[in-house]
Parts: C-alpha cells; structure tokens; sequence
C-alpha cells in the first residue's frame, strides 16, 4: 500500500482539475483551426496562471521544454504562490496532449498534469521512449522489454486465458511503427491505431471499455512518464526505454542526471511514492468527453483525477458559467 504524503494534502486532489480545467479551456477555443502552435500556447498560458494561483512551491519536472526552447512552463521553472514557503511539489505535465488532435478537432485530446514531492517523478529528457504497458489484474512481470513483441503478446494473451489472436493493441500511428504494426497483425492481433496521444493510449489499457489489452511503440519519453503516474493511480504495468537518435540527445539525457543510457525504466523508477494524476478532455474521446460551450455562455468539462495511496478515482463533471457583467 502506498502511503499517503504529508505534503500532497487532499485539497490539492480537486486543485488539480482546477487548473487540467483551465488549459482544456484555453485550448477548446482553438478547436479544428489549423494552429497547433496557438492551441498549445493557449493551453500553456491557462495552465501556468491556474498554477501560480496554488499555495504551493512547485518545480516543472516535465515540462514544455529547456528554457531556451519553451518561454512557458520549461523544465525547472518555479510556479506556485508560495515559493520557499509552501509544500515543495514535482509537477509533470502536458498541457495540451494532442495538439494536431485539436489542430484537426479530432478525438482524445486531453490537458494533464501528474504532481508527486520533491525528488519522485522522473525529470525525463525529452527523447523518444520504448514503452510497453498493460493494466492491472496480471502477474508481476508479465510484459518484458527485453522480450519480442510475439512473446509479450503470448505473455498477455496467456494470463488473460485468450489466444494470440483475441489480444488487442494500441500503437501509435507513425511510419516507424510500420514493422511492430506488421508483427502484431501477423500474430492475428487487432491493431488500434491512434494519431496521436500516447497518454490516453497507455490509460486505455486500464478501462475494460476500451478492449485493449496492451499497449506498444515508441512515443516522448515525458509522456511516459505521465502515463506512469497515472498507471501508479489505478494499477498496472509500465516498461520504458529511452531511445537517442544522436550524440546531442545522450548529452541532453546526461544533463538530467541519467547516466544508465540503457536502462528499462519500470513504473516506480517513473513516478514513486504517493502520487496525483488529473486530466481533463479537450476534444471528445474514449477516456473524457471534451468542452462543451453552450448558447448561454456555459462551459462543461469533463475531468479524472486519481490518487495513488488512496487508490481513489473521481470523475468530475464542471459547468463554468459566466459571472455577472462578464
């Protein structure tokens, strides 16, 4: 059982959709525009406010980016209205996953944040990552990176009491993904190929609903990260395997203190002790339902917020209504 933490207080379980609901807010106005770039900034800007509103001394663990590259919301950035005074807090986060998703109002955008103390998230050079996921009722250890992909899909497909071929598996849909893809349809396997928003995709794994049993492929290893803190929340299994396409990247990987460039990370090496994950919908998806803005000037959000030493998941549905002379 994991312990509750003295830092993460339980107000700060409902704060966290506060400020998932601000940057799917933000990011809902750009819904089917075209601009990746505006949305995401929206998202960004909405999120960094929400935070810097919380009594907390917050550090950007997983961020936007180095701060040469992202003006908002960088690795190491400091948020929060308490800083040197409040609970020191790790903060992990993607304010808008699935920014062509959004660009193109397409399904399964979400806006995420994963906060932990100080020192328990990963600070994940953002690369690329092998992942291999499953949700929760398997034996320890039944996914193995080191293993091929038949003998992980016989693994699962074995504990589960199915054949090979009943397995279903989401993977990324990307042109590097066109071998596994081929693999896993030589298996028989069903193939559910998502465009983007590999956090969802990990989380799917855990909902029954969704009929897919594991998920494989390569995505940002930030991501990873988010979808492990996620998965610490609700059970599951999580592998992952930082991948560098060259010299720079190892060097960027060195400079966060990640000297075993071959190591398989597994769930509690991503995100350890006590844990909150909260997202909120931005376009409609398997997970949440997006923003709704009404004729009224309602908005409605849709949001999950999980903890890890209470094992407790909320659904929370908003309605933000406008305020008088607004």
């Amino acid at each position: 059982m994991v312990k509750a933490s003295s830092v993460l207080d339980r107000v700060l379980v409902l704060e966290m959709v506060r400020v998932t609901e601000a940057a799917a807010i933000g990011a809902s106005k750009l819904i089917g525009r075209g601009d990746e770039k505006a949305a995401d900034a929206a998202a960004v800007e909405c999120m960094r406010s929400a935070l810097n509103e919380l009594p907390i001394d917050g550090t950007v663990v997983i961020g936007e980016g180095e701060r040469d590259e992202a003006p908002m919301l960088f690795i190491g950035e400091k948020v929060g209205s308490a800083i040197d005074g409040g609970p020191r807090i790790d903060i992990a986060l993607d304010p808008l996953e699935g920014t062509t998703i959004t660009a193109k109002a397409g399904p399964n955008a979400l806006a995420v944040l994963a906060i932990a103390e100080e020192g328990c998230l990963l600070n994940a050079p953002d690369v690329y990552m092998d992942k291999l996921a499953v949700g929760p009722g398997y034996p320890e250890g039944v996914i193995d990176l080191n293993k091929s992909v038949a003998d992980n899909v016989r693994a699962v497909a074995k504990a589960k009491g199915v054949q090979p071929n009943e397995i279903i598996t989401c993977v990324l849909d990307r042109p590097r993904h066109e071998k596994l893809i081929a693999e896993l349809r030589a298996l028989g396997c069903g193939v559910n190929l998502i465009p983007d928003g590999d956090v969802a995709g990990v989380i799917a794994v855990t909902d029954p609903d969704t009929n897919i049993d594991i998920y494989m492929g390569s995505g940002g290893a930030p991501e990873g990260v988010l979808a492990a803190a996620a998965l610490r929340c609700v059970g599951g299994q999580f592998q992952g395997r930082l991948l560098f396409r060259n010299e720079d990247e190892r060097a960027r990987a060195r400079k966060w203190g990640i000297d075993d460039l071959d190591r398989i990370y597994h769930l509690h090496d991503l995100a350890k002790g006590d844990v909150i994950f909260a997202a909120t919908g931005v376009t409609d998806g398997s997970l949440l339902d997006g923003v709704k803005l009404f004729k009224d000037g309602t908005t409605t959000t849709e949001s999950v917020v999980m903890r890890a030493s209470s094992g407790t998941i909320r659904w929370v549905k908003g309605e933000h209504r406008k305020t008088h002379g607004k």
